[in-house]
């Protein structure tokens, strides 16, 4: 074989080797297993964790509510085995509880849920009455209302009404739960309670906490109340990480980083001999529609009731990595093969790099999409960008072919309509880059829909609308400082959204350019 033909080839078979050495180590460099110390053992069991009786097609929005005996009884089987006591945080379709924990050796902190309907509260608080007087061997605490002045649903002098009513009638110790700051803005209800349950999430901070500064936060707030309310003892009453969702500044949920902050946790309050409750047992995936993916991951356990290893043994933050790696490779092969053979070394070496890049960018999407989408909607939105990025992914593969017989035919097709695949990708990125700006509290960054359409249009302008496209460049690119400038300059998820629109809005200018010069 001539040199001359030899050469494309080897350039070929390298760029695959180090195209498939790129691939693998992507999915495995997410989804590794790393080895923490463990906080639970058969032999050691945590204090406390939340439990609702949801299961994962169930909300307390369901009107009626039906709670699932055998899920509720299988749920404190589990929670059994690592746990000493399971906090609850309202009465309605809970009433079994008691009777359950019995019989699985729990204890139970038990919850009424206060809301500004009077009716429903006194439901609530007389059915909490009742059952800790049924169960004294199994309540060890009665907590009335949840982040019920956070919501303001109540007012202080209310509910220090209602805790001296329970008081009043039961012989457990009495506490209200709410957020700590609340606790500071009402002082007037420390005095009502026999001991104060604080909530610590430094995720949700006002000023977020990283999780390298999240336990020395904890520690800081909870000596600042013990302190302060001493000698009354503080429990806390919700501490925990996510596990998936959107970056807030230098916090990152991840499985990872919530069994970091669990393990690390556990071991910093048996030290101090402080009391805590953990949120939360299992994964609520109704949370996602009000608080987006975030709300949906807290679970010491996914909502399937499996491990994720937040308690003991190897963590990963990807467990389906090997999943997308399949997923990303079978793309990859797919483009390989609509480009045919190679016979320039510019297609030798770009291909098999286009390629697995474009898989890989589709495979994050498809993770980042299993995890946050939360109604038909939205699953019907990712599956739209899985669509463009495919089209994408094989124009730029064609482009790169030797364009004859059938793959002409395709190529000559999908050019020809590659102002809508442009329009498109800018369409889709504009309207991401308004809610990222204007509502992006609960969305996760969408970023990997966008590299490659930004990066293959930037290389390879084409035909547009120019008003329309301006238009959409104009909105990408105003965008991006203001979204920076909301989410902080330590985001690393915001930074690489505002990278992949900056490069979108070049590629749309280009193209705007591209069609001016041409008329």
């Amino acid at each position: 074989m001539p040199a001359t033909s030899r050469s494309p080839v080897v350039l070929y078979i390298c760029s695959c080797l180090i195209a498939l050495f790129a691939l693998c180590g992507y999915w495995y460099g997410l989804g590794k297993p790393v080895v923490l110390p463990d906080a639970a053992t058969p032999t050691h069991k945590l204090q406390c964790a939340s439990y609702t009786p949801f299961d994962k097609d169930q909300s307390p929005f369901d009107q009626p509510f039906k709670p699932r005996p055998a899920r509720m009884d299988a749920d404190l089987a589990l929670l059994a085995t690592r746990f000493e006591c399971i906090r609850t945080y309202s009465m309605t379709g809970l009433e079994a509880i008691p009777e359950l924990a019995r019989k699985h050796g729990l204890k139970v902190m038990l919850g009424a849920w206060v809301s500004a309907s009077a009716a429903d509260t006194d439901k609530e608080i007389k059915a909490l009455i009742k059952e800790a007087n049924a169960y004294p061997d199994v309540v060890t605490a009665v907590i009335v209302g949840n982040e019920t002045l956070l919501r303001k649903e109540v007012t202080g002098a209310q509910l220090a009404k209602l805790i001296g009513r329970v008081k009043a009638q039961v012989r457990q110790p009495v506490t209200y739960a709410d957020v700590w700051e609340y606790w500071l803005q009402y002082p007037d209800i420390a005095p009502a309670v026999d001991f104060l349950t604080i909530h610590l999430l430094p995720y949700w901070e006002d000023d977020p906490r990283g999780i390298d500064d999240a336990l020395a936060h904890v520690a800081q707030i909870r000596q600042t109340f013990g302190e302060k309310f001493a000698p009354k003892d503080i429990l806390i009453g919700e501490t925990g990480w996510p596990s998936e969702g959107r970056q807030r500044e230098t916090a990152l949920p991840s499985r990872v980083n919530e069994a970091r902050f669990i393990r690390s946790f556990v071991a910093m309050a048996e030290h101090n001999g402080w009391h805590y409750n953990l949120i939360e047992a299992f994964d609520q995936p109704w949370k996602r529609g009000a608080e987006g993916a975030v709300g949906g991951y807290w679970g010491l356990f996914d909502a399937d009731r499996q491990e994720k290893g937040v308690l003991a043994g190897p963590v990963s933050n990807l467990p389906l990595w090997p999943v997308w790696l399949a997923v990303s490779g079978g793309i990859a092969l797919i483009a390989l093969a609509l480009a045919g053979r190679v016979t320039q070394p510019r297609q030798a070496l770009i291909l098999p790099l286009l390629a697995v890049f474009g898989g890989c960018c589709i495979g994050t999407w498809g993770e980042l999409a299993r995890v946050t989408s939360r109604f038909t909607g939205e699953y019907l939105w990712a599956l739209a960008l899985v669509a463009l990025n495919l089209l994408v992914l094989a124009h730029a593969a064609l482009t790169l072919s030797a364009r004859t017989g059938w793959r002409g035919r395709a190529f000559n097709w999908l050019d020809a309509r590659a102002f809508w695949w442009l329009g498109a990708a800018g369409f889709g990125a504009a309207g991401m880059m308004l809610a990222m700006v204007f509502d992006p509290r609960y969305r996760s960054f969408p970023t990997a829909t966008l590299w490659l359409p930004a990066l293959f249009y930037l290389f390879r302008p084409v035909r547009v609308s120019p008003r329309e496209t301006a238009l959409l460049a104009f909105i990408v690119g105003a965008g991006i400082v203001p979204q920076l400038l909301r989410e902080g300059w330590s985001n690393p998820q915001a930074l690489g959204w505002a990278l992949a629109c900056a490069l979108m809005t070049l590629a749309l200018w280009r193209s705007v350019r591209n069609t001016l010069c041409y008329r």
